[in-house]
């Protein structure tokens, strides 16, 4: 098989949750143990951080490997969903895995991975465990896929468990309340392994120190050792002053990620990198701590926070899809100065949204649309939804149409939000 034709077996012939949702998640870690026996256990050959959470999760972890590589360690990045290609949820030190060890890989192990009816997200952990192992990885940040009980990342045994935080989100499949979710999570504290809690809340604490407790782990609250005294955005890149609170001190550091809700990330990153470096066999300078955030996009490529895209009129596209996301989204449009909004949006089917077109702003013009995916809700339904909470606008089916349509329509002084879907981003890319 070539390269296209390896990602045509993957997409089509294993469960993949991007395309099928909620009838692709196949949890349970049975396959993927099997399956991982049978690659030798490569995910033993490493140390791991594991990263579970509604929102936050995907920037936390570049932000970790940032530093790690800043630090000088081989660094794996393992990530979902991707928004261009494919090989982004894989990365050594910055770098997308090469095309031909994804064919190389689904050449040698196919028959097994059909063998067992593996999902597309077990076997996409396996490739990354496989592949950090062949390259020489020293550590490897793992961010779940869904939830974390039963995610297939759920097999590492890491240095340090990580928990953003927790948000209504997948509630058909992780349950229906913030204590229900939060144990999905809670999943990931293995036995006397310290897990790290970004944004602490009275409403799952509990449920996230009892299952610690359960497992004799530390619950380290990532806001009692970091704290953001000032936040201030300087061109594409923002400006922190952090305090550690063990020692009083001040660390003066840049980001080059954009957005607000980055002053939760940058906290709960701060924290992990804190605690790796005091009391793991991991050493990380103060100046590599410094240099990883000042680097985080550029050493490992993310993209998709709260990114300009251009100016007059401003474009921004952001990846916040669930109403936790959405929420911290319609807050920076509301402070982001501009004279009229356009919104392309678009949602995939099984997103709750009245739970999240309430969040949105009302006087914005918005161009509905739909990504080239079967989860996507079709842009027709969209307009009808949002017409219920007053949000008006035209259904717009493609996404580069809607886009197109959006700058036709914008004057300079206005501004274009693009967002909703993961798919949405990733094709306005």
């Amino acid at each position: 098989m070539n390269y296209t034709q390896t990602l045509e077996f993957l997409f089509s012939s294993l469960p993949a949750f991007e395309s099928q949702g909620a009838t692709a998640y196949k949890p349970g870690l049975e396959r993927i143990t099997a399956f991982c026996r049978h690659l030798g256990n490569p995910q033993r050959n490493f140390f791991t951080i594991h990263i579970a959470g509604t929102n936050g999760k995907g920037s936390v972890a570049h932000i970790i490997a940032s530093v790690l590589q800043q630090a000088g360690y081989r660094t794996g990045l393992f990530t979902s969903p991707h928004l261009q290609d494919f090989r982004e949820r894989i990365r050594v030190d910055g770098e997308m895995i090469p095309k031909q060890k994804v064919v190389n890989f689904v050449d040698k192990h196919h028959d097994k991975m059909v063998e067992l009816q593996l999902s597309f997200f077990e076997m996409t952990a396996a490739m990354a465990f496989d592949y950090f192992a062949q390259s020489d990885v020293e550590v490897a940040v793992i961010e779940t896929g869904l939830g974390g009980r039963l995610d297939a990342t759920n097999l590492i045994v890491p240095i340090l468990s990580i928990i953003t935080n927790i948000g209504l989100e997948h509630t058909a499949l992780l349950g229906d309340t913030l204590q229900k979710i939060a144990a999905e999570k809670a999943g990931i504290i293995k036995k006397s392994i310290p897990v790290l809690i970004g944004e602490a809340d009275p409403r799952y604490n509990g449920v996230i120190e009892q299952a610690a407790a359960a497992n004799k782990s530390k619950v380290l609250y990532a806001e009692q050792i970091f704290r953001c005294e000032k936040q201030a955005a300087s061109g594409d890149r923002q400006l922190f002053t952090l305090r550690r609170m063990r020692d009083d001190r001040p660390f003066d550091v840049e980001l080059d990620l954009e957005g607000n809700y980055q002053c939760h990330n940058i906290i709960t990153a701060s924290a992990a990198v804190d605690f790796l470096h005091e009391e793991t066999p991991l050493t990380i300078s103060r100046r590599a701590f410094i240099e990883g955030l000042r680097c985080t996009a550029a050493n490992t490529a993310l993209r998709g926070r709260w990114q300009k895209l251009g100016e007059a009129p401003l474009t921004v596209c952001d990846t916040g899809h669930n109403a936790h996301g959405i929420a911290y989204v319609a807050e920076q449009l509301r402070q982001t100065p501009h004279r009229k909004l356009y919104c392309v949006m678009g949602f995939v089917r099984d997103k709750d949204l009245a739970h999240i077109l309430p969040l949105l702003p009302r006087e914005a013009h918005y161009l509905f649309t739909q990504a080239h995916t079967e989860r996507a809700l079709t842009a027709e339904e969209l307009t009808a939804k949002a017409a219920i909470y007053g949000l008006q606008g035209e259904a717009v089916a493609d996404v580069q149409a809607a886009v197109a349509r959006a700058r036709e329509l914008a004057a300079p002084e206005d501004m274009i939000f693009i967002g909703g879907s993961t798919y949405v981003v990733g094709e306005a890319l």
